[in-house]
């Protein structure tokens, strides 16, 4: 029953962790990476359809990306959607494909990016944190149908925040990596 407690946190902070990952992808650092596109979608042929479900996205130099449609008459739609993203990029359409030059950052706009990128990490330490209270509810539910003794409450609640620990030291240390990448020119 705890180890079924354990896992279940285990693989919630991970879920956490790969969710974060994920919106750094999304987070513009002066470096072209094709998780910018992500959550992107473009009308096609009257659906909001994703980018990379439209076309190959892919980074051939460091400030540039290359958009190539899998279909040619989708160009026009892939360009506004990117345009429309807010992303504060400037695709251009050459009828073929989408080339989107990356901009070099300001000093002030990757502070804003590292105060945003601190706001997104603490959203999820809040959500690893709430994680660890429904672990540690189930312990004290087991506890108080007496299906677990006093003594393994104790140790199943110190594993519980042994792994909270190990979750947020583990999201800290993708965040700092992140604010290197973003502060590096």
């Amino acid at each position: 029953m705890i180890e079924d407690i354990v896992e279940t946190l285990e693989l919630e902070i991970e879920g956490t962790e790969e969710a974060l990952q994920r919106e750094f992808a999304r987070v513009r650092t002066g470096r072209a990476t094709t998780g910018l596109l992500d959550g992107i979608f473009a009308e096609y042929y009257g659906a909001q359809t994703p980018l990379n479900q439209m076309a190959t996205i892919n980074a051939p130099e460091a400030r540039l990306l290359v958009v190539t449609p899998f279909d040619k008459q989708a160009i026009g739609a892939i360009e506004k959607a990117i345009k429309m993203a807010d992303l504060g990029l400037n695709p251009i359409n050459d009828g073929k494909i989408v080339r989107i030059p990356i901009p070099e950052l300001t000093e002030e706009r990757r502070r804003d990016l590292v105060r945003q990128v601190k706001k997104v990490t603490e959203d999820f330490r809040i959500s690893i944190r709430g994680h660890r209270r429904d672990a540690n509810e189930m312990v004290k539910d087991l506890l108080k149908q007496k299906e677990i003794a006093e003594d393994d409450s104790r140790a199943a609640q110190d594993k519980v925040q042994a792994l909270t620990d190990d979750g947020i030291s583990r999201i800290d240390k993708a965040l700092k990596l992140k604010e290197a990448e973003i502060m590096e020119v």
